[in-house]
């Protein structure tokens, strides 16, 4: 059945629309979702979709974009504080298993150019499903963590130069049966240096030319305009790397670094995510439907020797890479297995790959093995420690050690202070309880933090925060007071809650950056949580106050009552979209206050509060506005009037909801 771009597209989006949704159920990343959706439509399946090839320009753009969002967040200083994972060890394993995979693929029958590409491909890792799962599993500041974004930064890096020769190798095979080397060498550094020319282009004239540029585009106060100046630059750069015979990538990730600098990077990121996302999703399905499943059998022999040679290799070269860094056998292993499969990247160098370079026998094969890599990097990363501990009987020793050593110090302490997190709250907390003569024991799982505290004599020790033995061997039943200080929402929640399920009685404080963490980490069982945004509005309300001349005891008093009420008073704030002077855009809040007008012939007219109100809606009612007067925190039993204006309080859906019941009756 033959169907235009546009049904084709809209049948794309209902199956991914299911297929992320259940594969989301299953704790399994979109990216397989969207593999799926194109293995299962494409013309080598159900055949729902035959033709492709419009589909494939577009998602290309994908491509494009991960690429811009690559440079924008590409920082010198990052890679200059991560050097020793990044340059070290991710240079390291790049350099080793490019050149191990390329031997190996000649050795099997590849031409040299395919077991370029083919080394390209097994080199790179997944960054969206590692980083997304290894922050899951709260183990993204870990020390195989740590190690493993080095090496994922620096693979990504990697890729630019394979984007830029794999094209030059396919233009080259295909002119001649019989290809010159020194013809293609010479090639291929004319294009490098092609490519390092528009990258100076780029780079400095984006400096001297886009940030004045989009200064003034910040000055206009449009967020339309905003995005299609952003657009702009991303596709424009991308035509003019294409223009001098590069690639459309190599000129978006240019334009990434140019713009990564500036005060717009936050709302650039924000305005182009959306664009991002949905496109490489498209690539993505287009990837799967490149699957011939038909032929599967015939080839799934060479697909599961090669997956297990792919896991091996990677895992054990990037073990010896830690190990010859002096990281830990268990460290250096889980490093490995997370970092064991196929990536994103692998499947844009296959999308650019001629057919003149590699027979569709050998890209089935490839194909088929990276995205059975990814489909096993789940579980993978999943149970990367467990297999470490197996594999690596003194790995457990390790973890058994780190949790006597914190035992043995903590062991005759009594009355004290545990701090979960030693970043910048947790040491000035630290600081504030020793000044009073109290002891404190930290815990962190920043193997950097924790080395300096250890160097400078403090109390700190490595751990898991998240895990029952490691706070008991804290000598948490004996403490005082227990304070979570983790940047990290999900681990200071999940400490929270393992905290409480270890005892009843002890009160533990808990710092939170949004309002959105307070109810959550009210619910499981913290006894106060601090709001840095609600405490900088009540200093610098004090402050106000005092310039007002307010009694300070009436302004400490005012502060201690909304204290009291979690902070109830000020998570009321109406949401705007204005532009602030630095030209970045404030977003839609998460819950946010709507004035409602009761206009003549509103169901809600007559009747009480408390039934105007759809009961399912966690909506509060700050307010009713009658003739003029402003009445807060109505009774549930006030009747609603002709001309009454609701305050209402909530998420921005369910106050569509409330309003649409006002207003008829219906929800």
């Amino acid at each position: 059945m033959q169907h235009d771009v546009m049904a084709s597209l809209l049948i794309l989006l209902i199956i991914s629309v299911i297929a992320v949704v259940g594969f989301r159920r299953l704790h399994l990343p979109a990216i397989l979702g969207y593999l799926a959706v194109g293995v299962v439509a494409g013309p080598f399946s159900l055949g729902w979709i035959r033709d492709q090839s419009d589909i494939h320009i577009i998602a290309e753009f994908g491509v494009v974009f991960l690429l811009f969002m690559l440079g924008l967040e590409f920082s010198l200083p990052r890679l200059i504080a991560m050097r020793r994972a990044v340059i070290g060890m991710g240079g390291a394993q790049v350099l080793a298993t490019a050149m191990v995979t390329g031997f190996a693929a000649w050795l099997m029958g590849f031409s040299p150019a395919a077991a370029f590409v083919l080394a390209g491909v097994l080199t790179v890792s997944s960054t969206a499903i590692v980083i997304k799962q290894l922050g899951e599993q709260l183990e993204l500041n870990s020390r195989h963590g740590n190690n493993a974004v080095g090496i994922l930064l620096f693979q990504d890096l990697a890729v630019i130069p394979f984007l830029i020769i794999i094209p030059v190798l396919g233009a080259a095979y295909g002119q001649q049966e019989n290809t010159d080397t020194t013809a293609i060498a010479l090639n291929i550094a004319t294009t490098i240096g092609f490519g390092v020319l528009a990258a100076g282009v780029l780079f400095f004239g984006g400096r001297w030319v886009l940030r004045p540029v989009f200064r003034e585009i910040a000055r206009a106060r449009s967020a339309e305009l905003f995005t299609i100046a952003v657009l702009l630059v991303v596709l424009g750069a991308g035509w003019l790397t294409d223009q001098a015979g590069l690639s459309y990538e190599l000129g978006a990730f240019l334009a990434g670094i140019a713009l990564s600098e500036t005060q717009f990077k936050h709302q650039i990121e924000a305005d182009i995510r959306p664009f991002r996302d949905v496109l490489l999703g498209l690539f993505f399905i287009t990837i799967g439907m490149m699957l011939n499943v038909r032929e599967l059998p015939l080839i799934l022999g060479w697909v599961v020797l090669l997956l297990g040679l792919v896991v091996l290799v990677k895992t054990t070269i990037i073990f010896l890479i830690g190990r010859a860094m002096d990281e830990d056998h268990g460290v250096a292993l889980r490093t490995g297995l997370v970092l064991a499969q196929g990536g994103e990247f692998g499947f844009a160098m296959l999308a650019i790959t001629a057919p003149s370079i590699m027979t569709d026998y050998q890209r089935q094969i490839v194909l088929a093995v990276v995205i059975f890599s990814m489909v096993l990097t789940p579980f993978l990363v999943k149970f990367n420690g467990l297999l470490a501990k197996r594999i690596v009987p003194s790995y457990r020793k390790e973890r058994q050690q780190q949790t006597e050593t914190i035992d043995q110090f903590a062991s005759t302490m009594s009355g004290h202070v545990v701090i979960c997190g030693f970043g910048r709250v947790g040491q000035n907390i630290a600081r504030l309880v020793q000044s009073e003569g109290f002891e404190y024991t930290a815990i962190d799982v920043d193997i950097d933090i924790v080395r300096q505290a250890r160097q400078a004599g403090l109390p700190v020790h490595f751990g898991n925060s998240t895990h029952a033995d490691i706070l008991e061997a804290a000598g948490l039943s004996r403490a005082r007071v227990l304070v979570v200080s983790h940047l990290d929402e999900t681990s200071a929640l999940k400490t929270v809650e393992v905290a409480r399920s270890l005892s009843d009685e002890i009160p533990i404080m808990v710092r939170a950056r949004t309002d959105e963490q307070l109810d959550p980490l009210f619910h499981a069982g913290a006894t106060e949580v601090v709001s840095s945004i609600y405490e900088m509005s009540l200093v610098l309300s004090g402050n106000v106050l005092r310039a007002l001349n307010v009694p300070v005891s009436k302004i400490i008093r005012q502060i201690q009552e909304i204290r009291r009420e979690n902070y109830a008073p000020l998570r009321h704030t109406y949401a705007g979209n204005r532009a602030r002077g630095s030209g970045d855009l404030i977003p839609l809040a998460p819950r946010t206050l709507r004035n409602i007008a009761l206009v003549p012939g509103a169901y809600a007219v007559g009747k009480p509060l408390a039934s105007a109100i759809p009961a399912n809606k966690t909506i509060v009612v700050d307010a009713i506005n009658r003739s003029g007067i402003r009445g807060e925190s109505p009774q549930t039993d006030t009747v609603l009037q002709e001309g009454d204006t609701l305050t209402l309080y909530g998420a921005p859906t369910e106050l569509d909801s409330a309003e649409h019941f006002l207003l008829t009756g219906r929800e």
